[in-house]
């Protein structure tokens, strides 16, 4: 596929960045909606979106560039640089959960009643972004005879983008059904990085194109971290609620 979608005077429009800022609209439209639904003033959602999505690519370059220092050190052109690709998603992650934080905190809003609004609206804006992987011809697995395959430098390869991409499309029916069962804020949120992280440690296991972290693959090192930690206190919130534990 050919990666570039049209130029404009001479400067080319990525089909992944189309493809990225599909899925963050798709993100905020779905999470404005969910916040009018539940009869809060769906405009902080704008305004969360003016302080998250800047921070989560910043952290995603600067989560990349530090896992591969040794081509991007000393050179601030190509640190800089993201319309090559060079965006990971748990970089992404951090830094807008954090940043979403401290936004909650000035606004005077419940951090954990924000997250469960936004949960859905990142795993199916990560559904369609990993179709800019695609176009990228990047985020695949090794060599497979499977139907599937696609071809990659003449080989058949597995379409790990694909796996994660319709993985992440199941998580969100999933997360959509269960906002309606939970039993304390903070659930979906953590449901979401539980099973998220579930799908990626599995599919990064095919990945031949990952970031290591001595020697490991970061992504699965950080995978099995969420897991962990959002099982605990998601049992912790979970059994707070049935006991009717008030903070």
């Amino acid at each position: 596929m050919n990666p570039v979608a049209f130029e404009i005077f001479g400067l080319s429009i990525r089909w992944y960045g189309i493809l990225l800022s599909t899925g963050i609209m798709v993100g905020i439209l779905l999470a404005y909606y969910e916040a009018k639904r539940l009869g809060r003033n769906p405009e902080y959602i704008i305004d969360l979106a003016l302080w998250c999505v800047p921070a989560a690519v910043i952290g995603a370059r600067a989560y990349y560039v530090l896992l591969e220092w040794d081509y991007y050190n000393g050179d601030i052109m190509k640190m800089i640089n993201i319309r090559e690709g060079g965006l990971a998603i748990h970089g992404a992650l951090i830094a807008a959960v954090f940043t979403g934080y401290i936004f909650t905190k000035i606004k005077k809003l419940s951090f954990w009643q924000t997250a469960d609004i936004v949960a859905p609206s990142i795993v199916i804006g990560q559904a369609i972004g990993r179709w800019g992987n695609f176009m990228n011809g990047e985020a695949h697995g090794g060599p497979t005879n499977l139907p599937w395959g696609i071809m990659v430098d003449g080989i058949k390869v597995h379409p790990a983008f694909l796996y994660e991409s319709l993985w992440n499309l199941g998580v969100f029916l999933i997360l959509i059904f269960y906002r309606k069962k939970k039993k304390a804020d903070g659930e979906v949120f953590l449901l979401y990085g539980i099973l998220y992280s579930l799908g990626r440690f599995w599919i990064e296991g095919l990945r031949t194109d990952s970031l290591m972290f001595f020697g490991l693959k970061a992504a699965q090192l950080i995978s099995l971290a969420i897991i962990i930690v959002f099982g605990v206190v998601f049992y912790i919130l979970r059994n707070r609620a049935k006991n009717k534990i008030i903070l």
